[in-house]
């Protein structure tokens, strides 16, 4: 069995998730999220979606870039 990073649980089900040249262990997709995800400049929530990146900033839509002064982003539908 393997242990979560995020929440110490031993689960057999764990899983291996290998990102930027590192290997990380969790036993859900809330823990690898929670873990990963970009969180956006502005509201602060996790990023699950496409979201926008602006001089390595991270925002969830448009509407939160543009209030962070990032004009130029736009929300692909």
């Amino acid at each position: 069995m393997a242990v979560c990073e995020v929440c110490g649980n031993d689960y057999e089900m764990a899983f291996e998730v290998r990102a930027a040249g590192a290997e990380h262990i969790f036993d859900s997709l809330e823990c690898a999220a929670q873990k990963m995800a970009p969180v956006c400049e502005n509201c602060h929530c996790r990023i699950l979606g496409h979201g926008l990146q602006s001089d390595g900033q991270f925002f969830c839509c448009a509407h939160c870039a543009r209030q962070k002064g990032h004009a130029q982003l736009v929300d692909h539908a």
